[in-house]
């Protein structure tokens, strides 16, 4: 079994006959998944999406796979294999579509719809190839085939990529519900044919590796969403994500049966659903009068008869639940009101998550979570179904995918239980470099894949030195310190004057480092010192130092250094 090691370079040519695979993203991590296939001098990309932000990136919107690895190779990609439509899958389709429009996208009707409605938003028509499951096409040397798989949202697909190096089975994110809400099983049969065939490399979700068993069926959370429906006294907010159409079916289907209208709320949950109900993923139960409203119309409806549905299950900051939680929203939380998270926690987001419950809670609501009762079942396979996969597909190597590294190391150890010898089983991180030649795996390098972030606008413009300074900012503040000096003499003509915000430090106490950079630009200009850059470097060099000694805080200095 190995992993990454620093002393990794730049891989050598892909050996003839052989296939590489490289993660951009989704290794390591809950999200930006991008995987790269190489062979006979061509490419294949399966999924291209995005990371969401933690408290520590402050100010980005969203974290991209790194695309350096691909510079001047974009022609080379012959498709790019959507297995379902959540955002850590499709989301960076458009950015990755900005640097070639004509990158054909394979998914799913429901995928590609979805894709579509967000690539509309970014003025790109894109070359979409619908598939269904139990079809095979072929895109250069990659023959494909799909298989349907049971997820969280309707039509999701594994796929089974077939080259002269062998064949290798991608199974998406999956999980193995023997009742799904919409009947689609997860193909089992289709795996154990393929294992049958011999497959020489499974890639398998690993987000549920380290949880015992097997998964809940959706069909089991109906029951309690009614009981939840049956005690609740003024409005009921359902929270989830805006992609999770059984969700929201059952969450439709107990707002009918209770008498209940229905709100969406939010842009991604109204674009979404709209586009899983003229589908037909979605069906909007008839009641008298028509089941959804919009929000004004909810807004003056008694509480006791509107449901909204909205996004926000993660804590996310402008989220439409984030916002209600900070009085910031139309809709005013009240006492009675009853709040239901259903959703998993994405790794990472558990203060946010808990701080909304907080506030939602101090509001007056009832907030019912996954903790407190089953509104909400995992849509990846725990380990008993991740067993049961081995041993079906019994493949002869093994590296585990989507997942942070515990869950890739646990899935890794089920694979070794199997019988996948030691030496077959990789866990890679984002950018190492796995080929396949002669029917076994090995690490052979690494690419630069760093985090890309999108900050409005601008993509890739924000670096971790920047994000280090916001972070400073908002822990420390700042303090501005601007003099003037002589061009040629290099000596003090005004200032300083030194202005702080957010530092925790009064007008007063600043008035004691004025003296001290004067003295040190008297001395810088004594020794004949008049560089702009020394003189800011000298500037903050003493600011900081009589902080640290004085206040024992780290605030950013910016030194203004004006010549005359």
């Amino acid at each position: 079994m190995s992993h990454p090691h620093p002393e990794l370079g730049t891989p050598p040519a892909l050996a003839p006959g052989g296939m590489r695979m490289v993660a951009l993203g989704g290794l390591g991590e809950i999200g930006r998944n991008m995987t790269v296939f190489e062979h006979a001098g061509r490419l294949l990309v399966v999924d291209c999406g995005v990371l969401f932000p933690d408290q520590d990136q402050p100010g980005v919107d969203l974290i991209l796979p790194d695309f350096s690895a691909l510079e001047g190779r974009l022609d080379l990609i012959d498709a790019v294999v959507l297995t379902h439509a959540h955002e850590d899958h499709i989301g960076a389709v458009p950015y990755l579509l900005r640097q070639r429009a004509d990158i054909p996208l394979v998914g799913s009707r429901l995928t590609l719809a979805l894709v579509q409605s967000k690539l509309t938003e970014h003025r790109i028509v894109p070359e979409a190839i619908e598939v269904v499951a139990g079809e095979r096409r072929i895109f250069g040397p990659w023959a494909l085939e799909f298989l349907s798989v049971n997820h969280s949202i309707p039509d999701a697909l594994a796929v089974a990529i077939r080259t002269d190096a062998g064949l290798v089975l991608h199974t998406g994110d999956f999980k193995m519900d023997q009742l799904p809400l919409d009947g689609r099983l997860t193909d089992l049969g289709g795996f154990a044919r393929l294992g049958t065939d011999g497959v020489d490399l499974l890639l398998a979700d690993s987000t549920n590796a380290e949880v015992p068993g097997i998964v809940t069926s959706e069909r089991d959370i109906a029951p309690v969403l009614s009981d939840v429906f049956d005690g609740a006294e003024q409005r009921i907010i359902v929270s989830c994500f805006a992609s999770h159409v059984h969700r929201v079916q059952q969450v439709m289907d107990a707002a009918a049966e209770h008498g209940r209208k229905v709100a969406l709320v939010g842009r991604s949950m109204v674009r979404n659903m709209g586009v899983a109900r003229d589908l037909g993923y979605l069906r909007v139960p008839s009641v008298h009068g028509g089941l959804l409203v919009d929000l004004k119309e909810a807004e003056e409806m008694p509480p006791d008869q509107i449901v909204l549905i909205s996004t926000g299950s993660q804590g996310e900051p402008m989220s439409a639940l984030s916002r209600m939680a900070g009085r910031d929203h139309p809709i005013r939380i009240a006492e009675g009101d009853t709040v239901i998270l259903a959703s998993s926690l994405v790794p990472g987001n558990e203060s946010a998550v808990s701080r909304i419950i907080n506030e939602l809670t101090r509001l007056g609501a009832r907030v019912v979570h996954k903790g407190n009762a089953l509104v909400h079942v995992s849509g990846h396979a725990p380990a008993g179904e991740l067993l049961y996969v081995l041993n079906l597909v019994r493949p002869s190597n093994f590296v585990p995918v989507h997942g942070e590294w515990r869950h890739l190391k646990a899935h890794a150890d089920l694979a070794a239980l199997t019988g996948v010898p030691q030496s077959n089983i990789v866990i890679a991180e984002d950018g190492i470099v796995v080929d396949l030649v002669d029917g076994q795996i090995s690490v052979v390098g690494k690419v630069p894949c760093g985090y890309v972030y999108v900050d409005g606008l601008s993509v890739g413009e924000i670096t971790e030195s920047s994000l280090k300074d916001r972070l400073i900012l908002g822990d420390e503040g700042f303090i501005s310190v601007v003099v003037v000096i002589d061009s040629t003499s290099g000596k003090l003509v005004a200032g300083p004057e030194v202005h702080a915000r957010g530092a925790g430090i009064d007008d007063a106490g600043l008035a004691e480092v004025v003296p001290l950079v004067e003295e040190v630009l008297a001395s810088a200009a004594r020794e004949g010192m008049n560089e702009v850059h020394q003189l800011r470097q000298l500037v903050r060099r003493t600011t900081g130092k009589w902080v640290n000694e004085n206040y024992r805080r780290r605030p950013m200095i910016i030194p203004v250094v004006v010549e005359t």
